[in-house]
C-alpha cells in the first residue's frame, strides 16, 4: 500500500491529530498501515512530522522505521517536511533515531538539501542545529550549483553567515578551486612520500646485505665467507635487527606500491592507511638503527649509549602515543558523526532576530528551482 491516490486511512487521521493511544492501537493491528499513502502521497509519518506530533512519531518509527525513508512529491523526504513546516523537535528526533547520513543529506528534485531549505526560509534555529549537532554536508550544491552559503549570500538580515563559515561552508564557485588546491597539495605530498619511501627501502636493503660489523671474508669451521659477523658475535640481537630491518624494507616497498597503484588518495581512508604504513616504516628503521649502533659501539662506551637509547625510546613512544591518540579520537568522532552522534557540539549562535518564532513566517524570495 505505497501507491498514491488512495483515501486516508484511520492511521492518517490519528497521526495528523496527535492521537497517540489511537495510533498505538492501529499500528498494533496492522503495522503495514504505516506505509499507506493518502491522496497527496503522504504516509502517516509524514503527517505527524508536518504537524509536529513528536510522540506520535516515536510510536510510528518504532514499528514502521522504513516508512520514514519514503519520499513525497518533488522527491522531498520527511526531513524536508520538518524543515518546511519549522518542526525542530520532530527533526531532532528523526535525525537521532534514523542516524543515516544519506537521508540527512538527501536532495529533492531541485537538488536542495534540508540545509538549503532552512537557510532560504530563514529557519535560524534549524540551521544552527544542523551545523552544530549533525554531519550535514555544508557544501552540497543544488541543480543550479548553489550551496547553502550561496543562498545566504542572496539574503538580507540573516544571522547564520558566520555559523556557516565556521563549519567550512563554501560558495559554489569556491568548491572547484578548493578541490584543485587540495589535489595539488596531495600531489606534492605524494612525491615527497615516494622519495622518502625509496630512500628507506635503499637503506634497508643495504643494511640487509651489509649488516653492522660487516661479513666474514673467509671460511672457517665455525662460519663461511659472506655471513654476517653480527650473527655470531651478537646472536641474541641479530634476529631482532633482522626483523626490524625486514619490516621497514617491506613497509617502504608497500608504500611505493600504493603510491603507484593509482588509488584515490583524496579519500581519507586511503590517506590513513598510507600514514599507518609510514609510521611502521619509520619505527622499524629507528629500531634497526638502535641495534646497529650497539654493535659498532665499544663496550666501554655502551653504558652511556644505553642512557641515550633509553631517552630516545621514551621520547619516541610519547610522540607515537600522542599521534595515535589524536588520530584515534578523530576516527571515533568521524564514525560517530556518520551515525548522527556529535561528541563535541558547537554552541549554537543566538540570532539577533527571532525570525523563526512561528510557522507562518514569510519565506525569503529566492529562486531555488
Amino acid at each position: 500500500r505505497e501507491t498514491g491516490g488512495m483515501d486516508p486511512t484511520p492511521l492518517h487521521s490519528a497521526s495528523a491529530n496527535g492521537e497517540v493511544e489511537r495510533v498505538k492501537e492501529l499500528v498494533l493491528a496492522n503495522p503495514e498501515m504505516c506505509r499507506a499513502r493518502d491522496g497527496d502521497g503522504r504516509n502517516p509519518l509524514h503527517l505527524a512530522a508536518i504537524r509536529g506530533h513528536v510522540n506520535v512519531l516515536k510510536e510510528l518509527i518504532g514499528v514502521g522505521r522504513v516508512a520514514a525513508r519514503d519520499t513525497v512529491d518533488r522527491g522531498e523526504t520527511i526531513l524536508h517536511l520538518c524543515v518546511k513546516h519549522n518542526r525542530l523537535e520532530a527533526l531532532e528526533l528523526l535525525v537521532k533515531t534514523l542516524r543515516d547520513p544519506q537521508i540527512l543529506n538527501s536532495k529533492d528534485d531541485d537538488g536542495n538539501t534540508i540545509l538549503h531549505l532552512a537557510v532560504a526560509d530563514r529557519k535560524t534555529q534549524i540551521v544552527n542545529y544542523l551545523l552544530t549537532s549533525t554531519r550535514v554536508d555544508v557544501n552540497a550544491s543544488n541543480k543550479k550549483g548553489f550551496t547553502a552559503l550561496d543562498i545566504y549570500a542572496q539574503s538580507q538580515g540573516l544571522d547564520i553567515g558566520e555559523s556557516l563559515k565556521e563549519v567550512g561552508a563554501l560558495r559554489g564557485r569556491d568548491i572547484a578551486s578548493k578541490d584543485l588546491s587540495q589535489g595539488e597539495w596531495l600531489a606534492k605530498k605524494r612525491d615527497v612520500i615516494m622519495v622518502v619511501a625509496s630512500l628507506i627501502a635503499t637503506m634497508a636493503f643495504q643494511a640487509g646485505v651489509n649488516p653492522p660489523g660487516g661479513v666474514w671474508q673467509d671460511d672457517s669451521p665455525v662460519h663461511r665467507a659472506g655471513e654476517a659477523v653480527m650473527a655470531y658475535n651478537y646472536p641474541d640481537s641479530y634476529p631482532y635487527f633482522l626483523r626490524a630491518n625486514t619490516i621497514g624494507f617491506v613497509a617502504s616497498l608497500s608504500t611505493i606500491l600504493l603510491l603507484i597503484s593509482g588509488l584515490p588518495f583524496k579519500r581519507r581512508t586511503f590517506m590513513w592507511i598510507l600514514m599507518v604504513i609510514m609510521w611502521v616504516t619509520i619505527t622499524s628503521m629507528a629500531l634497526t638503527y638502535s641495534f646497529s649502533v650497539v654493535v659498532v659501539t665499544p663496550k666501554k662506551d655502551r653504558k652511556a649509549l644505553t642512557y641515550v637509547i633509553a631517552i630516545g625510546v621514551i621520547v619516541w613512544c610519547a610522540v607515537m602515543a600522542l599521534l595515535l591518540l589524536g588520530h584515534t579520537i578523530r576516527l571515533i568522532d568521524w564514525w560517530l558523526k556518520s551515525r548522527g552522534i556529535v561528541m563535541w557540539p558547537r554552541p549554537p549562535r543566538r540570532s539577533s532576530k527571532s525570525v523563526d518564532s512561528n510557522e507562518d513566517q514569510q519565506p525569503l524570495q529566492i529562486q531555488l528551482t
